[in-house]
């Protein structure tokens, strides 16, 4: 509540006349939140709050300038308190993908559908929206995605995912055989070629906007492997397609990639093979994440996302060789959950 009155008296600084009313929007994963102001002359905007002893405004501000540059629709910032925080945004609505697409699936939405916006309309928005971020991509730009920071996000699966959420001490036998599987995962995510990456580009960052899509939570962006943002999108952690759909849009994609000459294997089966390692090692990830937000910031919510995330690894685990020691790790450590009687 005191950094909510901070706020209030930040934007009744800037509009003195226009008697700003502050209503909550959303919050993430970290420690940012966001609220929408509606103004009496009928203007609205998005305030981000990110405490600064937690989060740093600059590179949001960095990768939007970047990303509206090239034509993307992303948030401009239009007025900016560094020092406490606060970024006030333009506002791109309040219909996720994730909302629209639940609605469509459903059936609950068939106007929308009838007019055009169906799912693969979302899709196609969204996959060519990602390579004009891809076509923009100039190394030096954004933080380097490294084998530091792809192998320290991999390690979180021991540590919340293994060792917290399933409540189990691996033993120094099966870390070697983890980080053995580790080891073989990021050679291939390091040798593919390297793009601007958001990082996380799925369904709830993707806004349903004109021109579509609306892109948030990008202040994370790197320089990394071309196949990430695409994985994240299509196997979306918070939303799942039948396999048969995610393979026909990555072709789309990569047929529409190679016409804009970016740089993707001239093989599809060669580009889909990194496409679903890139995945395993986000997925691993995301497993940990999950984990650390329900048992360390109390976030119990994302245990519901669990089960797919899971689905996902198993699947590209079945398929590949390289993959049998963690796919034996995976069925050792639920077996022993089982056994103690311990529920998902």
């Amino acid at each position: 509540m005191q950094r909510q009155n901070l706020i209030q008296s930040w934007l009744e600084t800037l509009f003195p006349y226009l008697s700003p009313v502050l209503t909550p929007a959303s919050a993430d994963a970290s420690f940012r939140r966001y609220f929408r102001t509606n103004l009496s002359n009928g203007e609205h905007y998005i305030v981000m709050d990110a405490p600064p002893q937690h989060e740093d405004c600059g590179p949001f501000v960095f990768v939007a300038e970047l990303f509206a540059a090239a034509g993307l629709n992303v948030p401009r910032v239009v007025q900016q308190n560094l020092q406490q925080g606060f970024l006030l945004l333009t506002d791109l609505g309040d219909e996720t993908y994730l909302s629209r697409l639940n609605r469509l699936v459903s059936g609950h939405d068939t106007a929308v559908a009838s007019a055009g916006a169906d799912v693969h309309t979302l899709y196609t928005d969204a996959t060519d929206a990602l390579i004009r971020i891809q076509l923009v991509s100039e190394s030096g730009k954004l933080p380097e995605y490294d084998r530091a920071l792809l192998a320290r996000e991999l390690q979180l699966f021991p540590e919340w995912y293994v060792a917290k959420h399933l409540n189990i001490s691996a033993s120094p036998d099966q870390m070697q055989q983890l980080q053995t599987v580790f080891a073989r995962l990021l050679d291939n995510n390091l040798a593919q070629e390297r793009v601007f990456v958001h990082r996380d580009y799925h369904s709830r960052n993707l806004m349903v906007t004109s021109p579509n899509p609306g892109i948030l939570d990008f202040q994370d962006a790197v320089y990394g492997p071309i196949t990430y943002d695409l994985v994240s999108l299509l196997k979306d952690a918070y939303i799942s397609w039948d396999e048969e759909r995610v393979l026909d849009w990555a072709i789309r994609y990569w047929e529409k990639a190679r016409h804009a000459r970016l740089p993707v294997p001239a093989d599809f089966a060669d580009f889909y093979r990194d496409f679903e390692w890139m995945g395993m090692q986000r997925h691993l990830k995301v497993l940990g994440i999950f984990a650390r937000l329900c048992h360390r910031d109390g976030k119990t919510a994302y245990v519901a996302d669990m089960p797919l995330v899971l689905d996902y690894v198993r699947r590209t685990a079945a398929r590949y060789a390289e993959f049998g020691p963690l796919l034996r790790l995976l069925d050792q450590w639920h077996g022993a959950t089982a056994d103690s009687g311990y529920t998902f």
